[in-house]
């Protein structure tokens, strides 16, 4: 199929594209690579009468260090996000999560926004933001404001996003000194759309961990956080018997769907296979990086 007609604008800034969003109100549509966007308008599941396109808009590239960590313009590709050193010293968690969003072809097009502002509940970079308390900026000619990534994703497909809003940056807090981090999911072909995902991120002081952050995708129409199994890792040392009563928490807390592509038992039980794998990899990553010197000039 092919979309329906729409007029394409191409703003040159930021006061120009949220101008048109409020000209045009629920008959605009954001366009950022088009990673989710454009399959919706092939099958005619969005038809929008104006489509404003933000590639033009440099200030939305951008992706700097601060002093509490990465702010990500929301038009940073996946692929240069992937590729960016900052990235990988700052926010390993954002950094294992990058390479599994589908296929190079399309990370080369993706944008980080785009997916977080989509709000797919199987995909990678919600449950990554949820996991590491994330900031999101929205821009309207009302203003900015900053919203929680506790408050962001609201449902499937559903986001605090009000509709004259456009999500221009996300800050992702800098991981402590012998952080690591893993992100593990299971899907039927490398690159679809995974059955179950976890992000597991952890902090190591003498070998006991001091913080623990999980948070699961594709077991609810939101990311959802995993608290409990957080509080069974925190303050050990990742151990054979806290693993137990760490999966045995997060089966407990998860009540996933049953669909065509899986029962509910069977995400279930690969959820808790996926956190044990994952919390072992992110408890060794953390451990290796207390001896591994930082860079602090790469972005």
């Amino acid at each position: 199929m092919k979309p329906v007609d729409f007029e394409l604008h191409r703003p040159a800034s930021l006061d120009e594209a949220v101008a048109l969003l409020a000209e045009h109100g629920e008959e605009g549509k954001v366009l950022a690579g088009g990673q989710s966007l454009l399959p919706l308008l092939n099958f005619r599941l969005a038809r929008p009468e104006h489509l404003i396109d933000l590639g033009r808009i440099g200030s939305l590239v951008e992706l700097r260090r601060t002093d509490l960590g990465l702010t990500l313009g929301s038009m940073v590709r996946h692929a240069a996000a992937e590729r960016a050193p900052a990235v990988a010293r700052d926010c390993p968690l954002l950094a294992e999560a990058l390479p599994q969003i589908a296929h190079p072809p399309i990370r080369n097009r993706g944008t980080v926004g785009g997916s977080l502002a989509h709000a797919d509940a199987v995909a990678e970079l919600p449950s990554v933001a949820t996991a590491l308390d994330a900031r999101f900026v929205a821009v309207s000619t009302r203003g900015r404001r900053e919203i929680a990534s506790a408050d962001f994703f609201q449902g499937y497909l559903t986001t605090a996003l009000r509709p004259d809003e456009i999500l221009t940056e996300i800050h992702f807090p800098r991981a402590a000194a012998g952080t690591g981090a893993a992100f593990r999911e299971v899907a039927r072909r490398r690159g679809d759309f995974a059955l179950v995902g976890v992000a597991v991120q952890l902090t190591v002081v003498d070998t006991m961990i001091t913080e623990a952050r999980v948070c699961f995708s594709g077991v609810a129409s939101v990311p959802l956080r995993c608290t409990p199994a957080e509080a069974m890792l925190h303050g050990s040392s990742a151990d054979l018997g806290t693993l137990d009563r760490a999966v045995a928490a997060a089966r407990a807390m998860l009540c996933p769907p049953s669909d065509l592509h899986a029962p509910a038992d069977y995400r279930r039980h690969v959820a808790g296979v996926l956190l044990r794998r994952a919390v072992q990899d992110a408890y060794r990553g953390a451990s290796a990086s207390v001896d591994t010197p930082a860079d602090s000039s790469a972005v």
